[in-house]
């Protein structure tokens, strides 16, 4: 039981949530600033998708194993030195000087969120009961549906005021005041009943079943799903085979190393070793059904904030700061719905209130798509962003608490880490997924639409709609210097309004896609309990 005065424990939830604050940030920070990043290291579509998917991808990974070391010694412990690596990374981030350099200091980023996020969720479990556990939970819960909200509009600001570099050496001094919080206000726990032991065969195993099935979805649009469309080279060794794409290969290790992982998971839990997961666990309905609602939600969310800072900015023209001020209205509605989910909980049941969630946040992106156009003005994009907001705070500000309510304490960290793994799972996918969408349907619309421009030669055709997909879009207000250098005759304004109609196009089909990944979700809410962390079983 913990001894830690009522005020103590409320401001170490405080501290808890800055550290959930940093990374979750640092997961939708970088969308607005991508057009500049792209443009200041000549990076590419494939490169920007694999820099955002990158630091989710290593964090699903790890978050499990890690979550686990929490538990066993320390989580407190865990949560210093996963912000010490996390502080770190973000230095090598800023001072990157290639693609290559800042794909690889998101990859050390992620290993960081990873040791953070599961040790201030299971800290969270440990400190509080009946009540207010429930509260808590929703406070932490509403901290990341805002904060990943609030991203764009941090990052618009110090990519337009300052330098895209600065989204990331604003975490050297919140990491700083997250650690002396903690060492002050966050008392130690651990699991002194956990089994020892490592299980290194499944740690590897899920980490390379999800990272093959990333590579697949995000390389697609490179390299062609069957036949290669573009020459496969990594650490100075070429794709040897002509007639066959590595994308199809990459599928196949994908669906094979996640069949290993289970038939490894079951194998060791059966003769009583440790395991990364414990299968089990999803014969619980709550747990089952509230994950997947939970990498819905996080699919939907973070595959849309990846497509619209790119149309905004390409196509309406908005520089980074008045995005991140477009995107302030779906951060509103997710804050306001932080505050209304516990009381609505109270009153209905987090089921309802999740549902309610996600039933808002289908029918703010229904209303998002008629007014995706190249005439609209962002502002006009506030309500439906608000309603989504709402929703989404709705969602997720009681989805924690009704995942957790049935597993008993001494599986919470691996519980946590879980659900943490979800969500981030979703939001590998979401960005691999979704970000492809829109590239793909990029490259072929603009194709299509550049067809009936007259006058313009067909290479030209060919050219432009690779750097369009290329780019993922960003070049858009660069095409009229590109025409100027075309035959004469050759307007740019229909070049342009073929891209833009392409862009538009492309885009509604991606808001669409994550309507019906919520819409998913919300078939899996509907099967949650009807119920809450009410009183101390689960203590």
């Amino acid at each position: 039981m913990d001894t830690t005065p009522d005020r103590g424990r409320w401001l170490g939830l405080v501290v808890l949530t800055m550290g959930v604050s940093m990374i979750i940030v640092d997961a939708t920070v970088v969308n607005v600033a991508i057009p500049t990043i792209i443009r200041d290291l000549d990076m590419s579509a494939p490169d920007a998708e694999w820099m955002n998917t990158i630091y989710s991808l290593v964090f699903a990974a790890l978050l499990v194993s890690v979550g686990r070391a929490g538990d066993l010694f320390g989580r407190r412990r865990l949560f210093l030195a996963g912000v010490g690596v996390f502080v770190a990374a973000s230095l090598w981030a800023g001072r990157s000087g290639g693609p290559a350099e800042l794909i690889a200091a998101r990859f050390v980023q992620g290993v960081g969120g990873a040791m953070i996020l599961p040790s201030t969720l299971s800290s969270v479990n440990a400190m509080f009961r009946g009540k207010e556990r429930a509260i808590a939970f929703g406070v932490w819960g509403s901290v990341i549906g805002g904060m990943a909200a609030l991203g764009p509009l941090v990052g618009g600001w110090l990519t337009t005021d300052h330098s895209w570099r600065w989204i990331f050496y604003i975490n050297l001094p919140v990491g700083a005041l997250a650690v002396a919080g903690a060492l002050r206000l966050v008392p130690e726990t651990r699991d002194r009943d956990a089994p020892r032991g490592t299980d290194l065969t499944g740690v590897l195993a899920s980490a390379l079943g999800l990272g093959a099935l990333v590579f697949a979805l995000i390389e697609s649009q490179r390299h062609g799903w069957w036949e290669p469309t573009g020459a496969f080279s990594a650490f100075g060794v070429d794709w040897p085979f002509e007639a066959v794409s590595i994308v199809p290969v990459a599928l196949a290790v994908a669906v094979g190393a996640l069949a290993a992982f289970v038939i490894v998971e079951r194998r060791r839990s059966r003769v009583g070793k440790p395991v990364v997961v414990d299968l089990s666990m999803f014969a619980i309905s709550s747990f089952l059904n509230g994950n997947l609602a939970a990498m819905a939600v996080s699919l939907g969310e973070l595959g849309l904030l990846f497509a619209l800072p790119l149309f905004v900015q390409s196509v309406l023209g908005y520089s980074a700061l008045q995005t991140g001020w477009v995107f302030v209205a779906l951060a509103s509605g997710a804050f306001v719905a932080g505050g209304l989910a516990a009381h609505l909980a109270g009153r209905y049941g987090a089921r309802r209130v999740v549902m309610l969630g996600f039933a808002v946040e289908v029918l703010s992106l229904l209303a998002l798509v008629p007014l995706l156009s190249a005439t609209t003005g962002g502002w006009a994009l506030s309500a439906p962003l608000f309603f989504y907001g709402l929703g989404l705070g709705l969602a997720t500000a009681q989805l924690t608490s009704a995942i957790l309510i049935d597993i008993p304490p001494r599986q919470s960290g691996q519980a946590s880490g879980l659900q943490s793994t979800f969500r981030q799972v979703g939001s590998a996918l979401g960005i691999a997924i979704l970000g492809t969408m829109l590239v793909v349907g990029l490259g072929t619309r603009t194709e299509s639409n550049l067809a009936r421009v007259d006058g313009l030669p067909p290479e030209a055709q060919t050219a432009i709609a690779g750097v369009v997909r290329q780019t993922a879009g960003a070049i858009l207000p660069q095409i009229p210097e590109m025409t100027a250098q075309m035959p004469d005759g050759v307007d740019a304004a229909p070049i342009v309004a073929a891209v833009e109609d392409a862009f538009v196009a492309s885009t509604r089909v991606v808001a669409l896609a994550a309507a019906g990944f919520i819409l998913i979700g919300l078939l899996a809410a509907a099967r949650l309990p009807q119920r809450t962390i009410t009183d101390d079983r689960h203590a």
